[in-house]
């Protein structure tokens, strides 16, 4: 099982990602040194859209799809939830 999220960022970006662990991975966007590159500056980040999904393959293809929308769709999937 996998996650697809979105993160808002405190400069009102948004970051799209997968993960196995959404606790751990949140956790990471907001503390780790090492990890989360683009967030790191970006922080703190809230949780705004997640999505469980069966397997890693229709988890990339999810991101794939979300990361490729103009900010205003992200928006509108937000507030569909």
């Amino acid at each position: 099982m996998r996650f697809v999220y979105i993160l808002r960022c405190k400069d009102n970006s948004l970051y799209t990602g997968i993960t196995n662990n959404l606790e751990k991975r949140i956790f990471d966007h907001n503390n780790s040194k090492i990890w989360a590159k683009y967030t790191k500056s970006r922080r703190p980040v809230k949780l705004v859209w997640k999505k469980k999904v069966s397997d890693k393959n229709t988890a990339s293809k999810l991101e794939y799809k979300i990361k490729r929308m103009w900010k205003q769709k992200k928006e509108e999937l937000i507030f569909l939830k």
